[in-house]
């Protein structure tokens, strides 16, 4: 029988997760995986959504390990390179934007903050910097998704379909969202100057 605790159920998930897929991942399968009774999981977890959340935390663990950014770093440079961290993690595991979809990073709040604070003390109005990120948030596991949905299948696309460059899409889709934020911050500090 193999010694189990928390981090060991959660690495055989993921484990799991990357052989199977997330329609596949079970408590059933895990349990076998792990040589222990499937009750016993539920000493760790509650229930299958609580392991799906710790599975999704884990998951983030590179991305949530990359620095945060510092006072004289260029925030158009940094938010780029946040976005693509974000993808690379969400790239890493099998199903790792349905995975992440609808997930709460409740361990991760205070990076998101600080990460606030870098947008807004860089110049961007607040509401502004809050509704890029979501939306730089959204696109990504957006994309990621398609990304992985079209790797899953196997099947070929059509022939008379064009054959998508995922990374060209994404950095495409990225470049539009930050030229807007720029240019709503451009436009809300000459706005600011105006009404001096």
């Amino acid at each position: 029988m193999t010694k189990v605790n928390r981090e060991i159920v959660v690495s055989e998930a993921l484990d799991l997760l990357d052989e199977v897929g997330l329609d596949t991942v079970s408590t059933r399968r895990l349990a076998k995986r792990l040589g222990v009774e499937q009750p016993s999981l539920y000493w760790y977890f509650r229930t299958k959504k609580d392991l799906l959340a710790a599975m999704a935390e884990a998951a983030m663990a590179p991305h949530a390990a990359v620095p945060l950014p510092m006072p004289g770093d260029d925030w158009r440079d940094w938010f780029l390179d946040n976005t693509r961290s974000f993808r690379r993690t969400l790239l890493m595991r099998r199903d790792g934007a349905r995975l992440h979809a609808g997930s709460t990073p409740a361990n991760d709040l205070d990076r998101i903050r600080r990460k606030m604070d870098f947008l807004i003390a860089s110049g961007v109005p607040e509401r502004d910097a809050q509704m890029a990120m979501l939306a730089a948030g959204r696109f990504t596991v957006g994309s990621v998704l398609e990304e992985q949905a079209d790797a899953g299948d196997g099947s070929d696309p059509p022939t008379d379909m064009p054959v998508i460059d995922h990374e060209s899409a994404f950095e495409a889709g990225l470049t539009l969202i930050l030229d807007g934020l720029v240019h709503r911050t451009a436009m809300r500090a000459t706005s600011s100057d105006d009404d001096r």
